[in-house]
């Protein structure tokens, strides 16, 4: 597969899982020094943190595939684009409230990354 194709489905693997260990965190509540050895054994039995990490993971194989076939220069920067997919998913999934000022911020950062995939 062509390094871009494998970055995009890194990406999405990627915000899946972030955006699943943030609806597990929302039900278990706030980790802390404090409670941490409880919260992590709610963590561990939690189907959504799990489901999380798994995306995760699954996202860092992709990722591996495309450090091994593009130059880091390149695809790192590319990773950027999992800003715009955070912040959808943070107000579509999550309900969270996205301001003006994040969206133009994710936007710039975009700008840049269009530039580096330029060279």
């Amino acid at each position: 597969m062509k390094p871009f194709v494998l970055l995009v489905i890194a990406i999405c693997f990627s915000v899946t899982g972030e955006t699943l260990l943030k609806m597990g965190m929302n039900e278990i509540g706030v980790m802390n020094l404090s409670n941490l050895g409880p919260t992590l054994l709610r963590c561990a039995s939690n189907p959504k943190i799990i489901l999380g990490f798994t995306g995760f993971g699954v996202g860092a194989i992709f990722w591996l595939s495309v450090i091994s076939q593009a130059d880091l220069s390149w695809a790192y920067p590319m990773l950027s684009l999992g800003y715009i997919l955070v912040l959808l998913a943070s107000a579509f999934i999550l309900r969270e409230e996205v301001t003006t000022i994040r969206w133009v911020g994710a936007v710039v950062i975009c700008l840049g990354v269009i530039l580096i995939s330029r060279s």
